[in-house]
């Protein structure tokens, strides 16, 4: 059952005389607990809804003119109930490494299959039960973005400090049995879940193809506040070499099979390793790419795409602009290279990049989307800024308002002295917003 707190004027609902307050009860016999059920069962053209108003039962019948049709009503919350919270003590766990005072949300663990349904956040299983399970199927929810770190069960438990992570992981099977579409994502600790169990981990993951559609690989972020937690090292460039060779030599058993690798190494690794990205077509369809696989590839290819699409006037699409760019360690050269194709063209384009080291985190972290205000604040002062700093969309929240240390963009932008606009990962976007085209 969940509550109604607004009816959309003139829709389905507001004709049917439902009004702020009622209790949904079920849809055609179905009962309604939350944002999945009421998408699922109200989908048909002829409904029937049964509601509490006052502790009384009414019934309403409402005729879609297509199924797709809103029926406008409007939930307190998105999901229509609770968020679900992980359960887990991962030895991994980023939110555990971040510092104190920060806002309440930076502290919140999400673990909610639908949430990976409607946002691709990764879940764990270990919050689900059979009838969760069962639902998943029934309803065809797909894909399901999976937290697996190591398909053995026992150092699953260990990893992840909870009795049911082994026993969780039997419902890769029952989504495979039902044709549930699967990505996969295995965070690696040093010493922990790496060689042998890491080739185990994607041989049995890869024999659930085609339901297993990609497994991305990443290194767990280190903070330097990671104080009474689990002991764990970061990978260095031989151990990252280890992990790329050995993700490659199963991604390539999968494609002499399948026809796709299904493995992959994120960019981090190649960027410890010190080798070069793989080429666009060894990342196939860019399944992980939010993930960071093949990220900075595709960004590359977009890049020059777009410098070739603009044609071969180097001056006129560009009026002189006097500009800057920040990114983090990790992207830093990328940044400042494909920067310097657009100088070279478009000659009237002064754009300068700076590198800002992540102080607040610490650690391993180097990646621009956990840059704050402070360490730009570090970074860029006293720097030629020029009129406009742009900095990658990634380093603020979704209200795109703030940093993770709760600076605004406009406290930022006083005290720099300058207009603060943002980039975005597409590689035509940032070629156009840079160019002011």
């Amino acid at each position: 059952m969940v509550t109604v707190k607004g009816v959309e004027k003139g829709s389905y609902a507001s004709k049917a005389k439902i009004i702020n307050g009622d209790i949904l009860v079920t849809v055609n016999g179905n009962e309604i607990c939350d944002v999945l059920d009421y998408r699922y069962y109200s989908t048909d053209k002829k409904l029937n809804l049964k509601l509490l108003r006052d502790g009384k039962e009414i019934f309403v019948s409402i005729n879609k003119k297509d199924e797709y049709d809103e029926l406008g009503l409007e939930f307190e919350t998105y999901l229509m109930d609770k968020q679900h919270s992980c359960k887990n003590g991962c030895i991994f766990c980023f939110i555990d490494q971040n510092p104190k005072g920060m806002r309440d949300t930076i502290y919140f663990k999400d673990d909610d299959s639908r949430m990976s349904f409607f946002f691709g956040n990764y879940v764990t299983l270990t919050n689900l039960d059979e009838k969760e399970v069962d639902r998943i199927i029934k309803m065809r929810i797909s894909p399901v973005n999976i937290s697996v770190h190591t398909t053995d069960p026992e150092l699953r438990v260990k990893m992840m400090k909870n009795k049911n992570a082994g026993k969780s992981l039997s419902y890769l099977k029952r989504f495979y049995d039902g044709e549930i579409n699967m990505n996969c994502q295995i965070v690696l600790c040093k010493g922990v879940n790496d060689g042998e169990y890491l080739e185990k981990s994607l041989k049995e993951l890869s024999s659930l193809y085609p339901y297993v559609q990609s497994i991305a690989v990443v290194p767990a972020g280190l903070t330097a506040h990671r104080q009474n937690l689990y002991p764990l090292e970061p990978f260095d460039e031989k151990d990252s070499l280890d992990v790329i060779s050995l993700i490659d030599a199963v991604g390539n058993e999968n494609f002499e099979k399948h026809g796709a690798r299904l493995c992959y190494a994120s960019d981090e690794w190649y960027l410890k390793a010190k080798l070069p990205l793989p080429s666009e077509d060894y990342y196939e369809e860019y399944p992980q790419i939010e993930n960071g696989v093949g990220m900075i590839r595709s960004m590359e290819c977009e890049i020059d795409e777009e410098i070739a699409f603009l044609g071969e006037d180097g001056f006129g699409l560009c009026e002189k602009r006097e500009i800057s760019v920040v990114t983090g360690e990790a992207a830093y050269d990328f940044i400042k290279k494909s920067v310097e194709k657009l100088t070279q063209k478009w000659y009237n384009l002064d754009c300068k990049v700076y590198k800002a080291k992540n102080l607040f985190f610490g650690g391993e972290v180097n990646v621009a989307g956990l840059l704050t205000g402070s360490d730009l604040m570090t970074a860029l002062e006293g720097k030629e800024l020029g009129d406009i700093l742009y900095i990658p969309s990634v380093m603020l929240r979704h209200e795109q308002d703030r940093f993770l240390d709760d600076m605004t963009v406009e406290e930022l932008s006083s005290k720099l002295g300058v207009e603060i606009r943002t980039t975005t990962s597409d590689g035509a976007d940032f070629v156009r917003t840079l160019l002011g085209i």
